[in-house]
Parts: C-alpha cells; structure tokens; sequence
C-alpha cells in the first residue's frame, strides 16, 4: 500500500508514519507536510534513508501542489491541521483556511484520482464540554466551544459529506489528548516536563481541575492503522485511552517524578471557552476492530518524560519558539487585536 500522510513531520503525523514503516514491510509513505511552527523533519530524521518514504514540502491548501503529491497513492491518512487553542483565540482567521479550506482541497484531489481509503484524523474537542459524568459516542452532537474545534468540526462535516455526496471511501477518527515522544513543547505535558526540568513555573489554567481523557500516541497509531486497514467508509470512530485525570494531577505527577517542588505551580487566570471535561466512549472500535490501548497512563508518562530527558538537542529549538509564540499570542489577546 502506498499512503500518503498529510502532516506526517508533527507530533502524531511522524509517529505514525514510523509505526507504518516498521509494522509492514510492503508499505511506502510519503509525507506532506507545510513544515509550520509544528513540523519538524528532526522527528523524520531516521528514516531519511529508508527507500520506502519519501518527504515532500507543500501546503495542503495548494491545490496544484497537493494534486501532484496524491498521484499513485492508494490511501490518505489526513492529519495536517493547526491544533493549538490558544493560537486560534487569537488569529482564528488561519485555522479556518488550513483545516477547513485545507481538507476541502485534499478531498477534492482524492475524489479526481480514485483514492481507495481517506482517513480524516480528528478530535474529541469537536463534541464540546462534558460534565461530570458521561462520555463522548460517535452519536454525540458536535458543540465546539474554541475557533480550533469548530474549525476541526467543520472539516469532519467536510470529509463526511464528500461520502455522502461523491462517495469517496472517507473514515473519521476522533481521538482523546494525546501524549508521547516528539510532542511539539507548547502542549500541556511536554511544556510543563520542560519547564519543570529548567525549575521554571508550571502554569495552570483556572483551578486545574479540567479534566481529559490522555491517549499514548503509539496506541492512537496502532488504532488509525486499524481505521484504515479495516474501518467501513462513512464511519465515525472515536479512540480513546480510558485515563482520565485533572491538569493538576498531570502536573503533580511530573512534579514527582522530576523530584521538583510543588512551588513552581502557578495558577493563571482560565482561557476563554476552557471545556471542562472530555471523556471517550472507544466501545466501537473495541469490538469492531479489536483495537485496545496498552500504554498504562503513569508508565507512559514516564517514558515520555525520559524521552525529553534524553533529547534536550530535538525539543530546545522548538521550546523557545514555543514560548516566543505564547508571548505573542497574550500580548495580541491582551492589547485586544
């Protein structure tokens, strides 16, 4: 099978595609990816000299470009997207032409050249804030609360109606947060593994007690694989990891675990639209694909926090650019442009 994964030199996209690569020995993947704040070909480094994958730099809202690169391939796994709440509180206008325009543009290439299998890689944050109890189906309704989820909300409706209209062979995956090597050092976990290791303040937003469903991304790779291999087009399927914790317990435990004090937790006033709580229902993919997670949640972080500890020269670069950006983005909330 010859696949192409859009996005495939950020955090998911490059796990993936090393879970590809080394799980089937006849598959070949190209990577399309526009390389933005949270691509980075270091994560592709090693596989720079496989002969079954190929790096190609481009823009999915470039339709010539994104033609030319989905000619020969048998499937897409679509995962290129801006992803990051707090940069679509302030510049929202770029989320709608990525992950909306963007996908549109893929799935018109993709319905022209006969695609075989579309996965369009997607969030829990489309369904909106839970309360306390409950969880997310693939028959929730969609209730994004952030430019980022609705932006992601509108491109699963999207994909789906280029099956219902053109019937193009499209799945949709919508996964819990996710965790693991090669997480750009502006999300929760690694930001806060990274401050902690420089003694530096661990931010909080509210009260800490948001909670989320946390997913390994080696089990969220293994269950896209499934997804494609396996799912039915025109199918929803929500994968999660059935760990659901507090950011504030998130943050004690990486505290503990790096030996650091509990002083350097600083509580920040809350973002606007903060959902609450998200928690998935994975029962679908359980039975139907056989799909479970395996990563339990302390030794994951663990390794993850080990894998950070041992690659200060991958995530350095990108931690400055990380906070140079969150400095922006609060100045540009707080002057109110």
């Amino acid at each position: 099978m010859r696949i192409l994964v859009t996005g495939g030199a950020g955090f998911i996209g490059s796990n993936f595609v090393r879970w590809m690569l080394n799980r089937d020995s006849a598959c070949h993947v190209t990577v399309l990816d526009a390389l933005t704040y949270a691509g980075n070909l270091q994560s592709l480094s090693d596989l720079q000299n496989n002969p079954r994958f190929r790096f190609v730099h481009g823009d999915i809202r470039d339709a010539k470009a994104v033609d030319a690169v989905v000619a020969g391939h048998d499937a897409i796994v679509h995962m290129a997207a801006e992803s990051h709440v707090d940069r679509s509180i302030s510049a929202p206008d770029i989320f709608v032409s990525t992950n909306v325009g963007g996908t549109v543009t893929l799935l018109d290439a993709a319905r022209k050249q006969r695609i075989e299998r579309f996965v369009h890689v997607s969030t829990d944050e489309v369904y909106g804030s839970l309360g306390p109890t409950g969880l997310f189906s693939e028959e929730s309704p969609l209730a994004p609360n952030s430019p980022y989820a609705a932006s992601k909300a509108a491109s699963d409706l999207m994909a789906r109606s280029y099956f219902e209209t053109f019937g193009l062979p499209v799945m949709i995956t919508r996964c819990s947060n996710n965790y693991g090597p090669y997480q750009f050092p502006e999300k929760l976990i690694p930001f806060f593994i990274t401050n902690a290791m420089h003694d530096e303040h661990l931010p909080i937003y509210g009260d800490g007690l948001n909670v989320r469903d946390w997913l390994h991304v080696e089990d969220h790779c293994e269950a896209i694989a499934k997804v494609l291999l396996q799912g039915k087009p025109g199918d929803v399927y929500n994968i999660g990891g059935n760990n659901e914790h507090t950011n504030l317990a998130i943050t004690t435990l990486i505290l503990e675990c790096l030996r650091k004090p509990a002083s350097l937790v600083r509580y920040v006033q809350d973002r606007p639209g903060h959902d609450r709580r998200y928690a998935i229902n994975a029962d679908k993919i359980r039975q139907e694909l056989g799909w479970q997670p395996t990563y339990d949640f302390a030794a994951g972080l663990f390794q993850t926090l080990s894998w950070y500890q041992a690659h200060p020269e991958w995530w350095r670069p990108l931690r400055e650019r990380a906070l140079d950006a969150k400095r922006a983005a609060a100045n540009q909330i707080l002057s109110g442009n």
